[in-house]
């Protein structure tokens, strides 16, 4: 088959790869549409691969073109979503259902072949089934929407109150459907740009903020999620957190992350508890996060239209894709790889 293989640091080529073979308990899927994740950019990009050459590629949506022995629930030509973590199912972590803290896992995209291919194999737990009614661009939105919902769950979230969304990217705008589909009294978007704040409000942000020009009210929100990873945002959610808020960091951050004692502060005056989010994953496998994002897409509850996508791009031309991740602020919403 042909596939995007990165054989060294900012070295892609669109080539020949040998074409995953069936075993039991596992599906192959005929790959439509794969999404570059943030995190893909530096595995490409800045010597972030585990090894070369490798096939990258997590967020993917396609059909089901083989079934392996002992198979059930699943058909040819079913449309589905990849889960891409691989857990290992036995360690004391696993046996809770804290896949996502696995010691011993696997990862479709980063520790074997992932979706920047013609055909990937997943284990047949990992195939999250969709509408047909859902597209398969749509399809591949399903990890970054299943990532917002589970840092959604891990902040203790009730519905009923204040949620401030600091990022207005993919996940962002995910963090901010959720929210309303459960119950937020209100959303507050914040970010840097005009457009993507213009997106969340479209989305369901009942008020946005940019955060150079606008004033920012501090000490209100009952529940913060910081998508961006980005220090200066992070450092913003110990601020505009209320007393005994829920703060959730989703986005990874690239640089050190430095508080200054009072900025370190709010955190024991306001006694607010704070909660990193890994992943997407609960039980049983993979978890409601992947099927609550099936049901909502079908509904129409969880929104998906162009806005989300800046480019379509073929798979032969990956290079040229991940050029554009070099200019900052180049890319505008997700970029899609077919073939």
């Amino acid at each position: 088959m042909k596939a995007a293989v990165i054989y060294a640091n900012e070295d892609i080529r669109y080539d020949d790869y040998a074409t995953p073979t069936i075993s039991p308990g596992t599906v192959i899927v005929k790959v439509h549409f794969s999404g570059i994740c943030g995190s893909d950019v530096p595995r490409v990009l800045h010597n972030g691969a585990h090894f070369y050459p490798i096939v990258i590629g997590h967020e993917f949506s396609g059909e089901i073109v083989e079934i392996g022995e002992g198979v059930t629930g699943l058909s040819l030509g079913d449309r589905v979503s990849g889960a891409p973590l691989i857990p290992c199912m036995r360690c004391g972590d696993c046996q809770k259902g804290d896949y996502s803290l696995c010691n011993k896992y696997s990862f479709i995209g980063s520790r074997e072949q992932g979706s920047f291919a013609e055909y990937v194999k997943l284990p047949a737990v990992n195939a999250v089934k969709f509408d047909p009614g859902i597209s398969y661009e749509q399809g591949a939105f399903f990890e970054p929407s299943a990532v917002a919902l589970n840092g959604l769950r891990l902040s203790g979230y009730t519905g009923g109150a204040d949620v401030a969304v600091i990022g207005g990217g993919t996940i962002g705008v995910f963090m901010i459907q959720w929210a309303k589909i459960f119950g937020a009294k209100s959303v507050t978007a914040f970010d840097i740009s005009p457009e993507r704040l213009k997106l969340c409000k479209k989305y369901g942000a009942d008020y946005t903020v940019n955060i150079t020009t606008d004033e920012i009210e501090k000490t209100k929100y009952a529940y913060v999620f910081e998508t961006a990873g980005a220090v200066s945002a992070m450092g913003m959610a110990f601020e505009i957190a209320g007393k005994r808020a829920n703060i959730c960091f989703v986005g990874t951050p690239t640089q050190d992350l430095v508080f200054t004692p009072k900025l370190f502060e709010n955190m024991n005056r306001k006694q607010f508890n704070l909660t990193g989010s890994w992943m997407s994953y609960s039980a049983p496998f993979p978890g409601d996060e992947w099927t609550l994002t099936a049901h909502y897409f079908k509904t129409g509850q969880l929104m998906f239209d162009e806005d989300l996508i800046f480019k379509r791009i073929h798979l032969r031309d990956a290079a040229k894709a991940f050029e554009l991740y070099k200019e900052p602020g180049r890319v505008k919403g997700k970029i899609l790889l077919y073939s």
